[in-house]
């Protein structure tokens, strides 16, 4: 039989759901070092406390895209099947995490710690899980806008999380807009380095307009006798990337040293991801660019420099695809 429900015990709210938080930590940083060596490298350079809540935020993007796309730790991506109902079960999990109830899931559990200690909100989180919601329904960006507005969805609203992670102040937008940029900037660069594997699951982040400028097909853009022509939009592409990068240098102008230290080594990391495909032309997608140990180390320790001398140079214009136009209308 079962018990009467006036003897069932309700689960207590706490956040991480109950969970030791030295073991979410743990697992959180297995999570980065597996899924992403360049941002496991410039995490090692933030203070311990700073650190272990970017490895818990990261878990959880990380998760929530494996289980958007049917992937382990940003592998092959699996079958599209029932792609709304994983974007909901990712909803229940994250509503769960904020709730302080168990998950059953050390990433999403994790999430709901490191949201109660930093202040992230449901908001905050609802951005980012709108571009798993575009990619379940088959989504491409007919124009430069609809790019930029999943490149904010999916990067440029982790970035603004990461923001919050190391202490911005709520009142300082101008910084949370800088940290938007950075994540603009990442998505651009996996644009551009991914296009080709993106088309092989039959996805698209090219604009169709730009497509369209050039004779170029959603769908066949991709295919080896297209090649050359395809990387005829890389330095537009990759221009875009530069000036968010430049952007958001200035919001890391703002930041203790080693959160500088770590946002710059980041950002030239991928920076570097971006031109290297724009320098290797038709061939960019022969094979993934991948940015080297000992390249990375460089890009480290030139972006040490960078944080003591600690004088970005604003980029002229600024970027014209800011925050407030890709942020949905409800903000945060």
């Amino acid at each position: 039989m079962l018990a009467p429900s006036r003897v069932l015990i309700e689960t207590p709210a706490r956040a991480g759901g109950g969970n030791d938080r030295a073991e979410l930590v743990w697992k959180a940083r297995e999570a980065i070092a597996k899924g992403s060596r360049s941002f496991a490298l410039a995490s090692r350079l933030l203070d311990r406390n700073t650190r272990e809540r970017v490895w818990l935020l990261y878990a959880w993007c990380r998760r929530c895209d494996d289980i958007a796309d049917d992937q382990h730790l940003g592998g092959r991506m699996g079958e599209s099947k029932a792609a709304e109902d994983k974007v909901q079960a990712i909803r229940v999990l994250t509503r769960r995490a904020f709730d302080g109830l168990p998950t059953a899931d050390p990433a999403f559990d994790g999430f709901g710690m490191v949201a109660a200690e930093a202040g992230i909100t449901r908001d905050m989180a609802d951005d980012v899980i709108g571009g798993f919601a575009l990619d379940a329904t088959g989504w491409q960006p007919r124009s430069e806008g609809d790019m930029m507005r999943y490149c904010y969805h999916v990067a440029g609203a982790v970035g603004v999380m990461m923001a919050k992670v190391m202490g911005v102040p709520g009142e300082d937008f101008d910084t949370y807009d800088r940290a938007c940029d950075l994540g603009l900037a990442f998505q651009i660069a996996n644009i551009a380095r991914d296009v080709v594997e993106d088309a092989a699951a039959g996805r698209c982040y090219l604009p169709q307009e730009w497509l369209a400028e050039k004779d170029l097909a959603p769908g066949a853009h991709a295919r080896p006798e297209n090649r050359f022509v395809l990387a005829s939009i890389m330095p537009r592409l990759i221009g875009m990337m530069d000036t968010h990068v430049a952007a958001a240098r200035l919001g890391a102008a703002r930041l203790p040293f080693r959160q500088r230290w770590a946002i710059l080594a980041a950002a030239r990391i991928y920076a570097a991801i971006g031109h290297e495909v724009l320098a290797r032309g038709q061939n960019a997608w022969d094979e993934r660019v991948v940015i080297g140990k000992a390249a990375k180390l460089r890009h480290v320790a030139a972006a040490f420099r960078e944080a003591v001398v600690n004088r970005p140079v604003a980029p002229h214009p600024m970027p014209v695809w800011t925050r407030s136009k890709l942020q949905p209308v409800k903000g945060w």
